[in-house]
């Protein structure tokens, strides 16, 4: 059985510790935390440690999320304080309240 597809492979970018960049990565792992527990990886690119890896996903604004898998590939930009917005991004249904 593999569970390879249910694995979201995602890629912060983000350019030092500004506020956007702290509240997109909390934000990022609220949403990740409650809708794919176990089942995601969140790699954060600094680009101002590595500006080089910017042009790979073609990132023109920061704070980027990249998603890798499941494609498609989708990109989001902002602080992704928008659950709502953030969710529907990544085509993830959000988890059924009881």
């Amino acid at each position: 059985m593999s569970t390879e597809e249910e694995l979201y492979e995602l890629r912060l970018y983000i350019a030092g510790k500004t506020a956007k960049s702290v509240a997109a990565l909390t934000n990022l792992k609220g949403y990740c935390e409650e809708h794919l527990k176990g089942k995601y990886v969140i790699e954060v690119i600094d680009l101002l440690v590595n500006p080089q890896l910017a042009e790979g996903d073609q990132i023109l604004a920061i704070p980027t999320l990249v998603k890798k898998v499941p494609e498609p590939i989708r990109k989001i930009i902002g602080d992704l304080s928008n659950e709502e917005k953030v969710l529907v991004g990544l085509n993830i249904r959000p988890a059924v309240a009881k």
